[in-house]
């Protein structure tokens, strides 16, 4: 169901709803339905909600405590499963573009010994090929591996289903892209598409692998649903977090703080075991590297820029400089979201339109460019002479060729001289952050060598930002940051003359600022960036930083994944509402169209009927009294209607309601559960008899019989804390209650393991005069579902 915008204002792209009648429309329920799903966009919902009809209750009266046992150790070693799966994948990712990007400097200085113009022909040739690998495998292979993927991932996360961002081909080509794009000199970054692809791994292995590539088991099949995916994919972007950085606190919190919508402790606990297993994964392959065969590997290795040896204290009279640090990131992470903003939706509405071939000429001819100025720049750079060399510093002037080091020999007409701006614009992304964290290397770049190259890869990220390629911005962040940062870091060392203020350690802030003002992440990002720098003295200044650049970046517009997911039509539901709902109430922000309800016994050519006229997701479900009063008795799923349909096994020739204990349940819970690589059953799919179709169905086993409900003047507010919190995909509006039943406080809920409530009883002046006690305690009791299947 599309919605239309809400009244008021409210942004469509934000949330996204869809109604039913108000309870004042002359339907004969009454009912309104607030749903999150939307039709027509390639968008679907997610049903998070635990579906408690006959068939679950069914299962769930078989299961002892055994099977309980086993389902935890599943679940645990699901942990263990993808903890491996993403540190082997990292591994793979960060080996190959470490190999491919020495492979290509150490053929280039060994060229460009002889010739700088052929140097600059092969080092072109050889990122284009990279790049166009990349490219052809996005726009041929897998097109949802384009981006970073977070904010596909959050908005699965968040309830949002959308095709492809999960399949096996995703992952292939996510892994095989990232290392083209990354390893072809791009401004772009491999973490990103690292959380992409802890998901992934984390998805296939619940479904148990891909039938479409017959890479599949049975055995693994036992998170079948929305709900239990959702616990492994939260796992695999905290895994991908940690491989990527080698941060695991920081992948938890990363879970925790950008992608999730919904945790709760025991999720917290596998989460930080699969972000412990993927730090010893890492941690194993890269010793096993460091004997040299594993290439140039275990020269570069993963992301870790060691500044424990960096600044020890600093003055109050730093502060200053520290919080312009942040006021500078925020405005640059602003100014990036806004540019990326306008420069991804021209590609989306304009270029990419006009075909895959399109999208791979763009992309290469960026790769020519990105190669020409980080080739040619440095040429028209003059060589500065080496610093006198520092005893046990390990830092050597000038470094050999191809090797990974500062002071880089670039076009410099002696060998005692180095290139400052080739330093960190003819390197690897990662060694030229090294570059510029690096502590006791004062003086090494000069503030036009610094503006320069900050002014062209800030232009050359903004314009990468959004090609057929896998992208991340963490690491391009990392280095416009880490450029200014440094740059204020020399005026602070000039101003206030003191011996031990490393410049080193503004680039580090700075570098913390730019993330901080773009992605608007904190809690999260500290950790991190205090992972990657092993320092934790300056854990109080990287949180300053962070705070003045979000509150700097908030007061002009949303975090980069936010823009990214609203610009992809991704319906987010954010943590906050919008202001303005505060004066609407639920009926008003339902839709004018009439709600759809079915009967309790339905004939099956309605069934076909109801759902090839229409795309609603969720069909509340009404019977009658004795006294002929409408009574709504549950909500059935479009899915679960077309698992009806195509098994056939529940038809029947009588209108009247069946008898369940003369007609057991024949469907499992988990056949009702959609594969989450395709977009299930379709009723096109389904061939039906002239016979079946004048058959009925008794939906009374199958619906939900206690969807949630809310009144229809409740504030929206109160009803939108409630959808996100709970992970809904539709809440029932409904007239004002008659009457009241009884009334559960907290000392209710406190049930003890042998049933008995702790609670005594209530009290006396909450004017509510019977109890549930004896009713509600009752094992494993659906009163209403009982009253209608009896």
């Amino acid at each position: 169901m599309l919605s239309n915008h809400l009244q008021n204002g409210i942004e469509s792209d934000n949330l996204i709803w869809s109604r039913v009648p108000e309870s004042d429309d002359p339907s004969p329920d009454g009912v309104g339905l607030l749903n999150s799903s939307r039709d027509g966009g390639g968008v679907d919902s997610l049903d998070y909600e635990v579906i408690e009809n006959y068939a679950y209750r069914e299962e769930l009266a078989h299961r002892g405590k055994l099977y309980v046992g086993y389902y935890v150790a599943v679940k645990w070693f699901f942990s263990l499963l993808i903890g491996i799966g993403t540190g082997l994948a990292a591994v793979f990712i960060n080996l190959s573009v470490e190999n491919f990007a020495g492979w290509k400097f150490a053929l280039t200085f060994a060229i460009i010994q002889k010739s700088y113009f052929a140097g600059f022909i092969v080092y072109l040739l050889i990122n284009l090929v990279l790049v166009f690998s990349s490219a052809y495998i996005i726009t041929h292979f897998a097109p949802a591996a384009a981006g970073s993927g977070i904010p596909e991932i959050k908005g699965y996360l968040n309830g949002v289903d959308i095709p492809g961002t999960l399949l096996f081909r995703t992952l292939i080509g996510k892994i095989f892209g990232s290392i083209g794009s990354v390893g072809g000199g791009l401004a772009l970054g491999k973490e990103g598409p690292l959380v992409h692809t802890g998901a992934c791994i984390a998805s296939l292995l619940g479904q148990g692998g891909s039938t479409k590539y017959h890479f599949n088991s049975r055995w693994p099949q036992l998170f079948k649903s929305d709900r239990d995916r959702r616990d492994l994919v939260t796992c695999g972007c905290a895994a991908g977090v940690a491989a990527a950085f080698r941060a695991p606190v920081g992948g938890v919190l990363f879970a925790l703080e950008e992608v999730t919508s919904w945790w709760r402790s025991q999720l917290m606990w596998r989460v930080f075991f699969t972000s412990a297993i993927v730090a010893v994964v890492v941690r194993t392959a890269m010793g096993w590297c460091k004997s040299g065969i594993c290439g140039h590997f275990g020269g570069g290795g993963f992301i870790i820029w060691d500044v424990s040896d960096g600044q020890d204290d600093y003055y109050f009279k730093e502060l200053l400089p520290m919080a312009v640090i942040g006021v500078i990131g925020g405005l640059l992470g602003a100014l990036f979201n806004q540019l990326t903003l306008y420069l991804t939706s021209w590609r989306r509405n304009s270029l990419h339109k006009k075909g895959n071939r399109v999208k791979i000429i763009e992309a290469c001819i960026i790769s020519c460019i990105t190669s020409a100025i980080s080739f040619g720049l440095p040429l028209l750079r003059k060589c500065s002479p080496c610093p006198e060399s520092v005893p046990d510093s390990g830092i050597e002037c000038p470094r050999p060729p191809g090797m990974y080091g500062n002071y880089v020999n670039f076009y410099c007409k002696t060998d005692n001289e180095y290139n400052d701006l080739a330093t960190i614009f003819f390197n690897t992304q990662d060694d030229a952050i090294r570059n510029l964290f690096s502590a006791k290397t004062m003086r090494e770049f000069s503030a036009q060598s610094l503006l320069t190259f900050l002014a062209m890869f800030y232009t050359l990220a903004v314009v990468t930002f959004g090609t057929a390629v896998p992208a991340g911005q963490f690491v391009p962040g990392i280095m416009i940051g880490s450029t200014y940062g440094r740059l204020v870091g020399m005026f602070v060392v000039r101003f206030y003359k003191k011996l031990n203020i490393e410049e080193g350690t503004y680039a580090l802030l700075g570098a913390a600022s730019f993330l901080g003002g773009s992605m608007r992440m904190t809690v999260s990002l500290c950790v991190i960036m205090v992972e990657i720098t092993n320092n934790l003295k300056l854990l109080p200044l990287i949180m300053l930083v962070l705070l003045i650049s979000k509150a700097v970046g908030d007061a002009f517009n949303e975090g980069l994944y936010e823009v990214q997911a609203r610009l992809k039509g991704i319906p987010l539901l954010e943590s906050r509402p919008k202001y303005h709902m505060r004066q609407m109430i639920a009926k008003e922000a339902c839709q004018s169209q009439k709600v759809i309800s079915l009967p309790r016994v339905i004939r099956v050519a309605d069934v076909a009927s109801i759902l090839g006229s229409n795309k609603h997701n969720g069909f509340p479900v009404i019977d009658h009294t004795r006294s002929g009063e409408t009574l709504v008795i549950g909500l059935v799923l479009r899915s679960h209607l077309l698992v009806l349909l195509q098994s056939k096994v529940d038809f029947q020739h009588s209108p009247l309601p069946c008898d369940p204990s003369a007609r057991p349940i024949r469907h499992s819970f988990s056949e009702f559960a959609k594969p989450v690589s395709s977009k299930g059953l379709c009723i096109d799919d389904i061939h039906l008899t002239s016979d079946d179709l004048e058959m009925y169905i008794d939906l009374a086993p199958f619906l939900n019989p206690s969807p949630y409900v809310v009144p229809e003047d409740m504030s929206l507010t109160k009803v939108y804390n409630l959808f996100r919190q709970l992970g809904l995909r539709h809440l029932f509006v409904v007239p004002r209650p008659s009457r009241v039943i009884g009334l559960i406080t907290r000392k209710d809920l406190l049930i003890e393991e042998n049933g008995e409530s702790s609670a005594v009883e209530l009290q006396q002046s909450t004017s509510v005069r019977g109890r549930y006690s004896e009713t509600a305690r009752m094992d494993a009791t659906w009163p209403l579902l009982d009253d209608l299947l009896g």
